[in-house]
């Protein structure tokens, strides 16, 4: 049933005043809703950009009753009355009943998904799951990836907080919406050619350029298209905008993403001009550390440098079992000054992008390779986080200094780790009382504050694929943790605080990196799914991440170990960075900024500024005009972060699905990584490569989805295919460029359990 929307005519709720608001403690639920519609209660229109701290303060809500006015934008976020965009809020239901969209994607379960074509609210344009018709005779044109449609569409009530708040029915297919599609071309004998998509959720059959629209497109090569009308039967057509380079080798494989996520890889001349006339840094405003053996510990094939650690214990005898740890971040600030090209550029791309076979720098080599690099035995300008330590690990003062320093060594993970563990070699070996063991005794201080912390504890090992000089994949390897991982990151979130108290104090502006606490539909939907394992997580009290710990400490060791942190994972809020603060849940503070990488992250350039200004410490620091822009950087490093994450994951997609092209036919054991309605996602044990069961090739039965114990069920059988099953599959299908491998299961079902029939039942 259709949602009935407000008339954008009709009378608004009065809004109260902060002092009228004493005895309710809360706005009503029409009052927020209100108040974003009057653009903040404002003259004049009031601010466009609507967030938390604006509902907060405009009705007078304080302390406590912060938690309640959470809670119910969630709420009325979650029933579709208000969307939420990045940290801006706005009303919903802007959008007219009739919408020019275009189909932009596929979701998780093969569902189209819209985007109105204008849209000028806050936020990214709100999305439409395009509804498929229920009887044959409701059968309207046929929408792809890309086509421009007129749309009926309504608030869906029953959208979750990760939905489309709209669904719509697609009443008239128009012009073909000119967005770019990226395609490998392949050439045809007469002239024409055809494009295999390089997207998983893109147009699933292949693309036809037809005679003298190619644009003199090479066999092979990475082709940007441009779709033209699309018929009811055959292939889309389409021509080609743009050559953008040969895929014939596995090394070209991530320039697929560098191209399809818009990610800049090419450095423009003013940039690399600037760095190479960029001089060593003097001792001008700085202090000589040069003498303290600090030392850097990185992978292996690192390249850079841009953070090095001291330890000793501390002398004083106030503190009697404490340390003395000194943590030196890369003084890129000194390079790379406010409004320089080096610095737009730097913005522009947020962070550095990994991939197997390349890294695409946030900044030209010049800077990251070489003079911020903290290369052993040279002198190098930094910031550096001194911090008392007590015996328990508990930081108990720490200062910032501008300084010189020369690193006293280069190790690696493994090489630390093996000294202490009684192997040490000719570098190490000089080093394991005036360095290695105290730094690690100081970490095992720092453990016990740790412990009492309880952040979240996810198990969640990464993969690491191994390529040959020609980058091609020869194999996929589990890294060990190591003690030394742990000592390096528990020692940069010691500093990440320690620069975030610093700015606070200082009354500085900042961005912090924030990390918001699960939803209650994410808890609630955990929670059910838990109950399935026998595993109980309470729903109704506040969570901290010793709940989540309580369960994975219940599951360590269970065959379902590996599924629960996953699905733990899943639970959890993205990350991001933003200029206001609201903790990080999952390391359990209240404050953290980055702080420790500004060689590859947007985000620690700003914070070394902030404190360069704060605490006096020369030239580089933050300006008026930076403050004015933190909340509009915030939102592009945070979107940049994503776009990376998303290019690394899809080249390691398409590296794996390369390495199998030859293996279709081969069994493999997989787990269950996903259920939906259209099908399973499994992952294979040995690599880590990601793959579809179609549900319709399961089997003779009918395969209904069952959100709550996440699994298809089969209704005649009760043939029971669910989330973390360990099942053998046979390789169908491998689409190198899109990164997509297709299975058949050749497992049975399991049975359900008695507890889920008894719930079922219910």
């Amino acid at each position: 049933m259709p949602v009935k929307r407000p008339s954008k005519t009709a009378a608004r709720p009065r809004l109260r005043s902060p002092a009228a608001l004493v005895a309710g403690g809360l706005p009503s639920r029409e009052e927020v809703v209100a108040f974003l519609a009057s653009g903040g209660g404002a003259a004049g229109g009031g601010p466009k950009r609507i967030t938390k701290r604006d509902v907060a303060r405009a009705f007078g809500v304080k302390g406590e009753n912060k938690g309640a006015l959470k809670a119910l934008l969630k709420t009325l976020e979650t029933e579709g009355a208000i969307v939420r965009g990045r940290k801006v809020l706005a009303r919903q239901g802007d959008l007219p009943a009739m919408v020019v969209a275009e189909i932009v994607e596929r979701d998780r379960d093969g569902e189209l998904i819209a985007r109105p074509a204008e849209w000028d609210g806050p936020g990214d344009a709100p999305r439409i799951l395009v509804r498929r018709p229920r009887l044959r005779r409701e059968a309207g044109p046929a929408p792809g990836i890309g086509a421009r449609a007129l749309m009926r569409v309504e608030l869906d009530p029953d959208a979750g907080p990760r939905d489309p708040p709209y669904s719509g029915r697609v009443v008239k297919l128009l012009d073909r919406a000119r967005g770019r599609t990226l395609g490998v071309y392949r050439e045809l004998e007469n002239g024409a050619g055809r494009a295999l998509p390089v997207e998983k959720r893109g147009a699933a059959r292949e693309i036809f350029i037809p005679q003298g629209l190619s644009d003199g497109a090479q066999e092979g090569e990475l082709v940007a298209l441009e779709l033209l009308r699309e018929g009811r039967f055959g292939l889309p057509a389409a021509r080609v905008v743009e050559r953008l380079g040969s895929v014939a080798s596995e090394r070209a494989i991530s320039l697929i993403a560098l191209t399809a996520h818009n990610i800049p890889h090419v450095f423009p001349d003013a940039v690399i001009a600037e760095a190479e006339k960029a001089q060593p840094a003097t001792m001008a405003d700085r202090e000589d550390w040069r003498a303290l053996p600090l030392v850097t510990i990185d992978p292996p094939d690192a390249k850079d440098h841009d953070d090095a650690v001291h330890a000793a214990p501390d002398t004083d005898p106030a503190n009697p079992g404490g340390f003395v740890l000194t943590v030196a971040i890369a003084d890129v600030a000194y390079y790379i000054r406010s409004g320089a090209a080096l610095d737009r550029e730097a913005e522009a791309r947020g962070n550095s992008v990994y991939f197997p076979d390349r890294v695409v720098p946030m900044l030209p080599e010049r800077i990251s390779n070489d003079l911020c690099s903290l290369r052993p035995n040279q002198d190098r300008p930094a910031l550096a986080a001194r911090m008392i330590l007590g015996a328990d690990g508990r930081k108990r003062r720490h200062t910032f200094h501008r300084i010189m320093m020369r690193s006293a060594a280069k190790l690696s993970y493994e090489q630390a780790q093996a000294a202490i563990d009684g192997r040490p070699d000719e570098t190490t070996a000089p080093l394991l009382e005036t360095a290695l063991g105290p730094l690690y005794a100081a970490h095992r201080a720092i453990k016990l504050e740790r412990a009492e912390r309880d952040p979240l504890d996810l198990d969640l090992p990464e993969r690491k694929l191994i390529l040959d000089r020609d980058g091609k994949l020869v194999g996929v390897r589990w890294p060990e943790r190591l003690d030394a991982h742990r000592l390096i990151e528990e020692f940069m979130i010691l500093a990440n605080v320690a620069a975030a108290e610093t700015l606070e104090a200082a009354q500085s502006p900042l961005i912090y990196r924030a990390h918001d606490a699960p939803s209650p539909e994410k808890v609630g939907e955990l929670s059910d799914f838990l109950a399935t394992l026998g595993v109980k997580l309470a729903k109704g009290e506040r969570m901290r991440p010793a709940h989540f710990n309580r369960v994975l400490s219940k599951m360590k060791g269970e065959p379902a170990e590996a599924l629960v942190n996953e699905v733990v994972l899943r639970a959890q809020s993205q990350a991001e960075y933003t200029h206001e603060n609201y903790g990080h849940f999952g390391l359990n503070l209240r404050r953290y900024a980055h702080f420790t990488s500004p060689i590859r992250r947007y985000a620690d350039l700003i914070v070394h500024r902030a404190l360069i200004r704060a605490l006096r410490l020369g030239e580089g620091g933050l300006t008026e005009a930076n403050e004015k822009t933190l909340a509009a950087v915030a939102e592009r490093i945070s979107g940049a972060e994503r776009r990376a994450m998303a290019a690394e994951r899809e080249t390691m997609d398409r590296l794996i699905a390369a390495h199998m092209a030859d293996q279709v036919g081969a069994r493999f054991v997989a787990r269950i990584a996903g259920v939906t309605r259209v099908g399973l996602f499994v992952r294979l044990r040995d690599t880590g490569a990601d793959g579809f069961i179609p549900a319709g090739s399961l089997g003779a039965d009918y395969y209904r989805f069952e959100e709550a114990s996440r699994a298809l069920v089969g209704s005649r059988t009760g043939e029971t295919f669910r989330l973390g099953d360990t099942v053998e599959v046979r390789l169908l299908e491998a689409a190198p460029f899109a990164g997509a491998l297709r299975f058949e299961m050749l497992s049975e079902g399991g049975k359900r359990s008695p507890r889920e029939r008894k719930a079922r039942r219910r």
